[in-house]
């Protein structure tokens, strides 16, 4: 992770990035959310990673969770993905409790994850690559698929035929047939948003899915970003240090410190609250300098 909020700009969505604003205005408690966290607190031994965090994310939100390093972010996920179990609190997918499920059952639920250090298999191809994203939605056994014959046959035409879709709507048709570990690496962070959409997931989890790349990189991202919102409809949470981008794309921002929430609101409200700022920072010092979280980025437009 980088030890300091980047910045980076790029250009325009600007009436795309006001009515995302707008939206996510409304009541974050409101009934019929996607998503339910409540009062959820993660231990280690005496350390309390998460201590009561509650929050909703409904269907089409885009929703961002920042904070400095060590604030919880990846801890949240952790908990979501049932990478971790919390000792309280609840957390809830469409209904369905997911504390004491199983991270493949999760899965199943509707939730799929980005992962921050790329988890590819750098010698499978793309598309082998898209298609261990749908291996969830496979019902044939090993032996049929071995053989690869009637049903098994069928089915795997079938997904190919889903990662192709993933396949142009990433753009990633050039390198289809290329070991993704002699790939650039924007491109393999762009191979790993379209293995977890091709989990076909309700909620999908973006853990900073722009670190380390260049400022082209992080263009292109943030618009595949908002593409693959528009035209699958897909919930998100999405963490990343980049403040420009988070602040530009996202509905509605969660503010952590030391695993406590301490701001939840529209990007306007939480880059200007006093106590992000601090966090963020610190001090008078940083309450002026928080105006550069605002007026250029991602899809807003430069200065």
């Amino acid at each position: 992770m980088a030890d300091t909020a980047e910045v980076s700009e790029v250009p325009e969505l600007a009436d795309d990035a006001d009515a995302r604003a707008d939206a996510g205005s409304d009541d974050p408690g409101r009934p019929g959310a996607l998503l339910e966290v409540r009062d959820v607190t993660l231990r280690f031994g005496g350390v309390s990673a998460l201590s009561g965090v509650s929050f909703d994310v409904r269907r089409d939100e885009l929703f961002a969770v920042i904070g400095p390093n060590g604030a919880g972010k990846t801890s949240i996920f952790n908990c979501l993905s049932a990478v971790y179990r919390p000792q309280q609190g609840t957390i809830a997918l469409d209904g369905e409790p997911l504390i004491g499920q199983r991270p493949t059952r999760v899965a199943e639920l509707g939730i799929g994850r980005t992962f921050q250090n790329l988890g590819l298999f750098t010698r499978l191809t793309l598309v082998d690559n898209l298609l261990l994203g749908r291996h969830h939605l496979m019902r044939t056994g090993f032996l049929a698929g071995a053989l690869w014959f009637g049903k098994a046959r069928r089915e795997e035409i079938a997904q190919r035929a889903k990662v192709e879709e993933i396949v142009d709507l990433l753009e990633l048709a050039p390198y289809r047939g290329q070991p993704v570990g002699l790939l650039p690496y924007g491109i393999q962070k762009r191979i790993e948003l379209g293995r977890a959409l091709a989990m076909e997931p309700k909620l999908l989890l973006l853990d900073e899915p722009v670190s380390g790349m260049n400022l082209e990189e992080t263009e292109d991202m943030a618009r595949y970003i908002l593409q693959v919102r528009q035209e699958l409809g897909l919930a998100m949470i999405l963490v990343d240090h980049d403040m420009h981008l988070v602040m530009d794309v996202a509905d509605r921002v969660l503010a952590l410190d030391f695993g406590v929430v301490i701001a939840v609101g529209t990007p306007d409200e939480v880059r200007t609250d006093p106590k992000v700022i601090e966090a963020y920072l610190g001090g008078t010092q940083g309450r002026a300098s928080a105006t550069a979280w605002g007026g250029g980025g991602v899809v807003g437009g430069g200065t």
